[in-house]
């Protein structure tokens, strides 16, 4: 029983560890990114020595997978299936971008700051994953010969990036909703 206890206690302990490390990596990354960011820093900000670090994750695509399913996991992206159910191209449109750019907003301190860093590394697929089955989504809603046309589809990706919205909102200085009807008047879905 004793021994089985200790077993326990040992575990939940590591799994603090772990938490806590991942948790000190994810305000670095947001603070000053990815690359400005070692293992020494993690281990400090964590409260641990660099090897307890290691011995949890063996390099930074590992810290940085555990990193991104937490962050992920308390910023969750909008619900496709809800779109799907909305058939009105130009009410879907408008609620996948309003949606979508919620999303940017809420995020937008860590992804600004790593999005270049991390864009074509593997653990960044599921993120682009996302974005083009959203595209395919809203594309959907559009009548069958327009679903064809390239350029619509193109566009839809463009609206969608992080990107896109960062420079209307931020550069630009426009609201979200100016963003949103701006990305309708140029698919031409504000008719």
């Amino acid at each position: 029983m004793t021994r089985q206890y200790q077993l326990n206690q040992r575990a939940k302990s590591q799994a603090e560890t772990r938490q806590r490390i991942v948790e000190a990596a994810i305000k670095l990354h947001q603070a000053k990114g990815l690359g400005a960011t070692s293992m020494r820093d993690v281990a400090k900000e964590a409260g641990v020595g660099t090897v307890t670090v290691y011995r949890h994750f063996a390099d930074n695509i590992e810290l940085l997978g555990a990193c991104s399913g937490a962050y992920f996991e308390r910023h969750p992206f909008p619900d496709l299936t809800v779109w799907q159910t909305i058939p009105d191209t130009k009410k879907r449109l408008m609620v996948g971008l309003s949606e979508a750019y919620a999303f940017h907003r809420e995020t937008s301190p860590m992804i600004a700051r790593v999005l270049g860093e991390v864009r074509d590394l593997p653990i960044m697929e599921p993120y682009h994953g996302y974005w083009r089955k959203a595209a395919d989504i809203l594309l959907d809603a559009f009548s069958e010969p327009m679903r064809n046309d390239r350029k619509l589809k193109a566009g839809l990706v463009l609206a969608l990036q992080f990107e896109t919205w960062q420079v209307l909102t931020q550069q630009e200085e426009l609201s979200d909703a100016d963003a949103v009807d701006l990305m309708m008047r140029l698919l031409q879905q504000d008719k």
